[in-house]
């Protein structure tokens, strides 16, 4: 009968650990597209510079992607992100070799962070039509 004391101690103890805690990890908010750059570098071909915006705290919530999404939501391209950028806002990383089908004009960039996954800011881009051309836009 005496750990039962104990044991609901701990129990309180890491709730209320967690309930602080928390708030902590989602403060950082949702990691958002903020500009981006397409450019075609051959007949179905694009490289994309994308730049995110997030509030990264460290190993526990940062932005840990970017995507490139069809119309049909699905996923043409992917970026990950293999650590937190704190220091670093916004910052700029580029994807080559997206292979991308000649019937689609234009696609939506997004990315997302290890604790919100996505929901930010999206940008929607018209994707150049000629080879070495580029289009650029931002929010």
């Amino acid at each position: 009968m005496q750990n039962r004391p104990v044991s609901t101690m701990l129990t309180r103890l890491v709730l209320v650990g967690g309930a602080l805690l928390f708030p902590m990890l989602a403060e950082a908010g949702e990691a958002d597209v903020v500009a981006a750059k397409a450019t075609k570098t051959g007949s179905d071909t694009y490289r994309f510079d994308v730049t995110v915006a997030h509030e990264d705290t460290g190993w526990d919530h940062y932005a840990n992607v970017w995507q490139v999404i069809g119309p049909d939501g699905a996923v043409l391209g992917e970026r990950v992100l293999a650590h937190p950028h704190v220091n670093e806002q916004p910052f700029t990383r580029s994807l080559s070799g997206v292979s991308i089908p000649a019937d689609i004009t234009g696609v939506t960039l997004r990315a997302g962070d290890l604790v919100h996954e996505f929901g930010g800011t999206e940008l929607f881009l018209e994707l150049p039509q000629q080879a070495g051309q580029s289009v650029s836009v931002s929010n």
